[in-house]
């Protein structure tokens, strides 16, 4: 195994979570960060550190290149939007985006990690060294879901899935079986204030993993920021997907959510379709 790690970093703490891990374990931590993205204290836990704008493919590659990198994880935010802005595409970026028909987050991520791959750079799945990251099972708050509030939950799992099935996003606001909201490209947070605000205080945000989740990048993502628009939006449950998604300083989380009366259950998927919750 090739003692150097490569991090294509985005946004949000998980880049720096990810390098710290990865130099316990012996391996040479080589970043490439983007601007306006990633927090400079990646720094302090990089062995190299190499800053590029939003679509410089060709620029992440050469800097791999000539570090010797042949391993990569994709990890941390990318703020969707922008695209439409932004975005500074060099040469190999530009050809990639110009073949790409579908141009949804699946459909970016495995283009890029396709492009990488071409060029020797194998890309590995985010969840490496931070497996004790996972939502867990069951329920994380001292509050229970109610038998109403169960039911929501299940409704909203069935249109998260044929959401992320369409590879729009992975995050539903319901209340009575109702669809408040579903995610597009303006992120979690907004999407649970939109819905929040239309649920008057009874909403349930529901938020699983993709049909066919690639692990290498974009699973869905839990912390106290979550909690907080959630709060703003005065919505008052959360379903996670178990084992499918990352959940970001547990015991903050866990005391925001009580201090906050908001219930947070880990819910499963069984063989046979029903939720374990």
């Amino acid at each position: 195994m090739n003692s150097k790690i490569g991090i294509i970093a985005g946004g949000g703490q998980f880049p720096l979570l990810f390098a710290k891990a990865a130099r316990e374990q012996g391996r040479q931590v080589i970043v490439v960060a983007h601007e306006g993205e990633t927090n400079p204290d990646i720094e302090a836990v990089a062995d190299r550190l190499f800053w590029v704008k939003l679509g410089q493919l060709g620029k992440i590659i050469k800097h791999f290149k000539s570090e010797g990198v042949t391993e990569t994880v994709l990890v941390g935010t990318i703020t969707k939007t922008r695209i439409f802005r932004d975005i500074m595409p060099d040469l190999k970026g530009l050809s990639l985006w110009n073949k790409i028909d579908a141009r949804q987050d699946d459909a970016i991520l495995r283009a890029i990690a396709g492009e990488l791959e071409k060029d020797g750079i194998k890309v590995l799945e985010s969840t490496l060294y931070l497996q004790h990251l996972l939502f867990p099972q069951g329920n994380i708050s001292k509050k229970k879901p109610s038998a109403e509030q169960r039911e929501d939950i299940s409704f909203g799992w069935q249109m998260a899935r044929s959401v992320g099935a369409l590879d729009i996003g992975q995050c539903v606001i319901v209340r009575d079986r109702t669809v408040l909201a579903v995610e597009a490209i303006e992120g979690t947070d907004a999407t649970i204030k939109r819905g929040g605000s239309l649920g008057r205080e009874n909403a349930v945000v529901v938020k699983v993993k993709k049909p066919g989740q690639d692990f290498r990048f974009d699973l869905p993502a839990i912390g106290v920021t979550t909690l907080d628009s959630m709060q703003e939006a005065k919505a008052k449950v959360l379903a996670v997907e178990a084992g499918q998604a990352l959940l970001f300083d547990r015991e903050a989380f866990v005391k925001a959510a009580n201090r906050a009366g908001i219930i947070v259950v880990g819910v499963e998927e069984l063989a046979d379709g029903k939720l374990a919750m």
